[in-house]
């Protein structure tokens, strides 16, 4: 059975998966000689295949590309841009689709799966992306009263981690004079209704975090 996934949450399991065939461009790419080398490099970062290449001169390259449409559409335009110093453009066409390595990261926060979170990426760039995005969310999540665990998880097997720290409340504040076991109760107490918090407790995710996600890993491997 042929099945077209036009979103994560959807991505069969791995058992149910025969093959898996992901959409492809050719882009062209005009840019000044001098940013050759370090525009390949973007395309090799994002999966391309060089299919040709033609240099007009001292100036100006055009290189094509057969690159995955996922790769294209997340932050290439900017990173051309930003590589080029704003000389370098491209256009593209759909070409049809190749057989690729891919699976599904999910991410969870404080234990849970945030189903709008979850990313299709190439099985070799899993790990690097998951680890790109748990950082990037430890630092967008606000801190609350309970610790707030965030994974990156493909299948059953954890990626990345990070811990958002809990808010601190001095809760023997109020506690003059050396009255150690009332201290000792409020403590403890407040460590009961801590864990309790962290088991029902939801965390709310910023905009941001979502937005995250769109951005593609600025660390390429």
């Amino acid at each position: 059975e042929e099945v077209f996934i036009d979103n994560p949450a959807n991505f069969p399991s791995t058992a149910e998966i025969q093959s898996i065939y992901e959409p492809y461009v050719k882009a062209t790419i005009h840019l000044p000689n001098e940013y050759l080398g370090s525009v390949m490099k973007l395309c090799y970062d994002k999966r391309g295949i060089k299919k040709d290449l033609h240099i007009y001169g001292s100036k100006h390259t055009v290189i094509v590309y057969e690159l995955p449409l996922q790769e294209m559409i997340t932050d290439f335009h900017d990173r051309l841009k930003s590589i080029t110093k704003g000389y370098g453009s491209f256009d593209y066409e759909l070409v049809g689709y190749k057989e690729s390595d891919l699976v599904k990261l999910d991410i969870y926060v404080n234990k849970r799966p945030v189903d709008a979170l979850s990313v299709i990426v190439h099985k070799d760039k899993a790990y690097y992306q998951g680890r790109e995005l748990v950082q990037r969310l430890s630092k967008l999540i606000e801190r609350q009263l309970f610790e707030v665990p965030i994974q990156a998880v493909v299948g059953s097997k954890v990626l990345a981690r990070a811990t958002i720290k809990a808010l601190r409340k001095n809760v023997t504040a109020k506690c003059y004079g050396g009255d150690i076991t009332r201290k000792r109760k409020l403590l403890e107490k407040q460590k009961k209704g801590k864990k309790r918090l962290k088991q029902v407790g939801k965390v709310s995710i910023p905009q941001e975090a979502f937005l995250a996600v769109l951005k593609g890993d600025s660390n390429e491997k």
